[in-house]
């Protein structure tokens, strides 16, 4: 399987996914480009965390610009994995891939610490590697982590069980209904704040988050085998 990781002006977490998807999960990975106009080579895509254009206007509002954006659109399309790590969550939210805004966080300061999270859908490409309702440890580091929409979007994505991750005792951010990682409806794009990436060796003080690279694998293979 070969993953995508998209760097923008301003990411700064995009070595740490490198390393996790190919030394730790052991799959092909490129770096590429905000400008680039092409991502079909890829089965996957990352976007991952940092302050792309050091956040101006809003975190993720001029990232969603770049031409790179036209084809993460397209592979969403198509069905393809895509993955936003921190501000390639609120990329995804500016880009209309994800419904809902980002605000600032309620403390009003960067937040950088480990929290505990529920995994209330274990149904998706993502999750498939957790149990339903377990609870996992994966750190956070973000000012603007503040998932906010409004009461129809809310019930929507409650409906649909797109609300991927919650944070379970204590929500750092003060977030909607705990929420710490959506989903669109198709399932195939997922948005976090907290980062997987950053979970993947108990060197870090958690290897909860390669699982989630280990699902989309599982299920790309899956699917791929099912289809050949």
């Amino acid at each position: 399987m070969r993953f995508a990781v998209v760097v923008f002006p301003g990411t700064s977490c995009e070595v740490d996914t490198f390393d996790a998807i190919k030394d730790v999960l052991g799959e092909e990975v490129d770096f590429v480009r905000h400008d680039s106009d092409q991502l079909d080579a890829y089965d996957a895509i990352v976007l991952p965390g940092g302050t792309s254009y050091g956040d101006s206007v809003r975190p993720g509002a001029i990232a969603r610009l770049q031409p790179v954006m036209k084809e993460v659109k397209k592979a969403a399309e198509a069905g393809k994995p895509i993955l936003g790590i921190g501000n390639g969550f609120q990329i995804l939210l500016e880009a209309g891939l994800l419904p809902g805004v980002m605000l600032q966080n309620q403390n009003l300061k960067f937040i950088c610490k480990p929290v505990q999270l529920k995994v209330e859908n274990n149904d998706t490409a993502f999750t498939s590697s957790y149990e339903k309702d377990e609870q996992i440890s994966i750190p956070i580091a973000h000012a603007k982590g503040n998932y906010y929409c409004d009461e129809a979007t809310l019930t929507e994505l409650q409906t649909n069980k797109q609300i991927i991750f919650t944070y379970t005792s204590d929500n750092p951010n003060g977030s909607i209904k705990n929420i710490a990682g959506i989903t669109n409806k198709q399932g195939n794009v997922l948005g976090m704040m907290p980062h997987p990436e950053r979970a993947v060796d108990e060197l870090f003080g958690s290897k909860d988050g390669i699982r989630l690279f280990q699902s989309i694998v599982r299920n790309w293979r899956e699917s791929h085998a099912t289809n050949a």
